[in-house]
């Protein structure tokens, strides 16, 4: 199927048959009856390395071997810090410490049965595709693209999971708190009735800047700098704002049907911050005319908010990431549960290499690119000024990545207009090798 072709009902169609292609198959990977998981870690920045300690932490018998950046120095950081934190379970030799934009692949080449990707999302179509090629179970962070083109990539690379009996879990860690597990499941049984409406908010302060610095090409620096370049990140409401999105794609079990926004770039106006917006207003269509009002913004000293509401005919849920609430339309109170203190980051590797040792494949693919691509909606009709629907967006061939990836000269987007930037371009260009 032609990435044009695939349309709102065609993509539940693909996310359906990759549902029953994991049910169905007894294809079960594993590295034969090695008794110790060995790990690869692709991007090496704070969460690769976080999540790397994770796997560790999460596991009996887990040993990080393998580690690839596209920079020397993150790579020796990282390297550094790992070996500090998780002893002997540090395996990582300098024949296995790899720089580059090829490390990702000779990280692939080595003898590891398990691959994390944590390079700036907009590499991760092309890594994630290359770790299912080489029959490698994947923890992959979100959002996994930054555009249309991208997403299908994931998808299709996907159904190579299926296939082989590779597990696949992404970076949602709302899905593994209990507290969200249980008020969802109350939503999903019926607790609050039919939902009517709701709302979710990720208002923060900003997020870390890296200064450009003397000799470094433009595609050195928009790499260090990659939160700021949508080709890298895909703007924060995509980098960061689709933990909500996905939580509400949870609730609803579905993807919206179309978006309208506003949004723009007032608080941080300076080159440094590349074309990036720092504020997002998004009001989603989700099945039965559902409207859901979503809202992110970087800002800083203004109040913050990080919360989920969902709205039903009996009551209201509030969904927090310190607790979750229930509450009747009168005021009582029927479902309460504070966060137990259990941490996500380490219970998604935790389900991951369980579900390979005993032979249960999970494929998260779908649903985190579901999500991801929810948030590509409401990013590009707010770059655009239009009403989009999930239709237009899957079928407009949107690819942000660059004809190749080489340092040297790479232009800066300009900060996207409503009615006047466009939904399906390619940009930026690369100019030369350097």
């Amino acid at each position: 199927m032609k990435e044009q072709e695939i349309n709102r009902r065609n993509f539940v169609k693909v996310t359906a048959a990759g549902t029953l292609g994991l049910m169905a198959s007894g294809n079960f990977a594993y590295a034969g009856t090695r008794d110790v998981m060995r790990v690869g870690v692709i991007g090496c920045g704070g969460r690769g390395t976080g999540a790397a300690r994770d796997a560790v932490i999460s596991s009996e018998k887990v040993e990080i071997v393998a580690m690839g950046d596209l920079f020397q120095d993150r790579l020796d950081a990282s390297r550094t810090a790992l070996q500090q934190e998780i002893g002997d379970a540090y395996k990582v030799d300098d024949d296995h410490a790899f720089v580059g934009f090829d490390a990702y692949q000779n990280i692939l080449d080595t003898d590891i049965d398990l691959v994390i990707l944590a390079s700036p999302p907009g590499f991760r179509p092309k890594h994630f595709t290359a770790a299912m090629n080489a029959g490698k179970h994947v923890f992959m962070e979100k959002p996994v693209s930054v555009d249309v083109a991208g997403a299908m990539k994931i998808m299709e690379a996907g159904k190579i999971a299926d296939q082989k009996g590779l597990s696949v879990v992404a970076g949602t860690l709302y899905r593994r708190q209990p507290s969200f597990m249980e008020a969802i499941q109350h939503i999903h049984d019926g607790m609050i009735g039919e939902i009517v409406a709701a709302q979710e908010y990720y208002l923060t302060g900003p997020i870390w800047l890296r200064e450009r610095k003397e000799g470094m090409s433009d595609m050195e620096w928009q790499c260090r700098n990659w939160y700021y370049f949508t080709w890298l990140g895909g703007d924060h409401i995509v980098e960061q704002f689709v933990h909500n999105i996905d939580v509400i794609n949870w609730v609803f079990q579905s993807h919206p049907e179309q978006a309208i926004s506003l949004g723009g770039r007032i608080a941080r106006t300076a080159p440094e911050y590349g074309h990036i917006y720092d504020h997002f207003s998004v009001e989603y269509t989700y099945p039965g005319d559902v409207l859901v009002e979503a809202k992110c913004r970087q800002f800083t000293g203004a109040t913050n908010r990080v919360e989920n509401r969902v709205v039903g005919t009996k009551g209201i849920a509030h969904l927090n990431p310190q607790n979750s609430a229930i509450y009747a339309h009168d005021g009582s109170m029927l479902f309460e549960m504070t966060e137990p203190g259990a941490n996500g980051y380490v219970q998604e590797h935790t389900d991951l290499i369980a579900s390979i040792r005993e032979g249960k494949p999970i494929n998260e693919t779908n649903q985190i690119t579901a999500s991801t691509l929810t948030a590509v909606l409401g990013r590009e009709s707010a770059y655009t000024g239009l009403q989009l629907s999930w239709e237009e967006l899957m079928s407009s061939g949107l690819d942000l990545s660059p004809p190749s990836h080489e340092f040297g000269p790479i232009e800066t987007p300009p900060v996207p207009i409503p009615g006047i930037t466009k939904l399906s371009r390619t940009t930026p260009t690369s100019v030369q090798k350097l």
